[in-house]
């Protein structure tokens, strides 16, 4: 029924509450593959003033950008991995994938396109002018994804 299960983490402790889920998961079903996925919203190379910037300042604003955005990739690639590297089951394969772009809609995608048939994603429990002005990344998922979503809500721990 549910092979392969996608989780996505954004790298807090809150987060990582869906672990003993995912451990769960995989005791009870025939899991074969766990896909732990973080999403980066790309930093932006925009210029609102480009007449004041010469065209050698932004290569070097965007060179400088491209190192920043690897550098970013790399943490989040060793984050992931870490996580992985904490659960063993098996006949279980882990994998890890850091996307770049929407979180909701690469998500999506990504569970489209990979045969996903389960996401295991913690809930931060926001609500009031938080949840209107940082929105739900969960909630989100919930309701444009077209495989069940297994929504596990954070204690109140903070996040980093």
């Amino acid at each position: 029924m549910y092979k392969k299960i996608m989780v996505p983490l954004d790298g807090s402790e809150l987060a990582e509450c869906v672990l003993p889920h995912v451990e769960g998961f995989m005791a009870g079903f025939p899991v074969r593959l766990i896909v732990f996925v973080q999403v980066l919203e790309p930093a932006s190379t925009k210029f609102d003033d480009t007449a004041l910037i010469s065209s050698t300042s932004r290569e070097k604003i965007i060179e400088y950008t491209r190192r920043i955005e690897e550098k970013r990739k790399s943490a989040v690639a060793d984050y992931l991995e870490r996580v992985a590297s904490r659960l063993k089951h098996a006949g279980v394969e882990f994998r890890t994938e850091v996307l770049t772009g929407s979180v909701a809609d690469r998500l999506a995608d990504y569970t489209e396109t990979h045969g996903v048939d389960l996401i295991l994603i913690a809930t931060h429990g926001r609500s009031g002018i938080s949840r209107w002005v940082r929105g739900s990344i969960a909630d989100r998922v919930l309701r444009f994804s077209r495989v069940p979503v297994l929504m596990v809500r954070a204690d109140g721990r903070k996040s980093p």
